[in-house]
This record gives structure tokens, sequence and C-alpha cells, in this order.
């Protein structure tokens, strides 16, 4: 696996480095962000460690850039800030995780495991339900032939219906799989983003077909 690290403070970068290294990934360290948002577009990466606050080009331009250009390689954002409303920032621009500093080098690997375990996922180039295709290789959703707008948040979650498809998914779940355990999200909000997911994928939002509310507990994907 090719881990690209983003990181300007030499210490912990080098830390980082060898830490990975050590765990059998193939790693490199970049410290500039107008560097950093070509490497990791072009770099033919399996996941990346970003830095939000770096030189040239901060971690949320370069997260932006990268979805942008119809990557969907992990990332995790480093972060020294600790306000909810940064880490939401990166998520919506397409960030799978975020650690806030200081953090523990086991948490670190633990995290990226997880999320190449995500990538590694049973999802195929293109899914198709209903009158809804859903094309992973270029992150693009259609109903009807017609390209829809969606935010990153609903590709995210209609992804991980998608891969546990027939299961019921707890808010709980969701939580921790889209947003991060360490992140406060209240259940109106999950409720929110389903809602308009349910706008955009079903013929009736009211009476869902393939979006099902399982009273009591969560959501159930059956596509």
């Amino acid at each position: 696996m090719k881990i690209l690290i983003v990181e300007d403070e030499r210490a912990l970068a080098i830390g980082l480095e060898d830490d990975l290294r050590v765990e059998g990934y193939d790693v490199v360290v970049i410290a500039d962000g107008r560097e950093a948002s070509q490497a990791a577009i072009e770099g033919g990466f399996d996941a990346i460690v970003l830095d939000v606050m770096l030189p040239g080009r901060d971690g949320f331009e370069i997260c932006r850039d990268i979805r942008r250009a119809g990557k969907r390689t992990p990332i995790i954002l480093l972060t020294a800030k600790a306000q909810e409303s940064d880490k939401i920032l990166g998520l919506e621009l397409g960030a799978d995780d975020y650690i806030t500093k200081p953090f523990s080098p086991r948490e670190l690997r633990a995290r990226l495991k997880a999320l190449l375990r995500r990538a590694r996922g049973d999802i195929p180039d293109r899914y198709t339900f209903g009158n809804v295709e859903v094309d992973f290789s270029a992150c693009q959703l259609r109903r009807g032939g017609a390209l829809v707008d969606v935010t990153t948040l609903e590709y995210k979650l209609l992804s991980l219906f998608i891969r546990r498809r027939g299961h019921v998914l707890t808010r709980a779940q969701l939580l921790d799989d889209i947003w991060g355990s360490a992140t406060h999200v209240t259940d109106r909000v999950i409720d929110t983003h389903i809602a308009n997911l349910r706008k955009k994928i079903e013929n009736d939002p009211a009476a869902p077909r393939h979006l099902a509310s399982v009273r009591g507990i969560g959501y159930r994907f059956d596509g």
C-alpha cells in the first residue's frame, strides 16, 4: 500500500513515515501544499494523511482539489483545530476521517487500516437500482440518465448503504462511519441528510422503496 503524508512539521512527518514503513507501507512525505495537491491527484496513492495547516495551499484546498479531480483516495485530515465547524468542513469537502493533534501513532494506524479496508469493499464501478445509476469510478449519480448533484456526505452515505445493502444501519453506525465518532452530530442532522438523499434517489421520498426507515433502529437500503 502506497501512502502519502502531507505534513510540514518535520519531526512529526519523520515519525509518521518511520512508523508506517515499519508496518510495511510504501510512504512518500511532502511538506508543501502546492506540490502535495498535484502529487495526491497523480501519484496513485492508496491513502493520504493530510495536515490542514500547510504552506502554499492548506489541507482543505488540497482535499477539494482531489475530489474535484474525481479521485476517491481515502483521506485522513490532521488538524490542531478542535472546533466542530472545522471538522465538519473537512468532511463536507471529501475527507473520510480526521484526527486532532496531538494523537498517538497507534490511533492513526488503526484509522488508516479501517479506511483501507473500506476502500477495498465490494463496490463495482457502476451500481444500478431502480432508475438510478451510481458511477463509483467518476463519483457521479444519475437518475433516469440525468446527472444528479449530490453532496460529499450524501455520496458517502449512499456508498455505505450500497456496501451494506440489506443490513439495518443504526444512527450510531452512520455517525461512526460517515462523520467519525468524535464528532457531535445529532440524530436530527443524520435524518436530514437521509431525507435529502431520498429526494434524489426515490420516486416518492415520502414512501421510499430503496432507503427504508426501520422504526426505533435506523435505516436499511434495498437495491
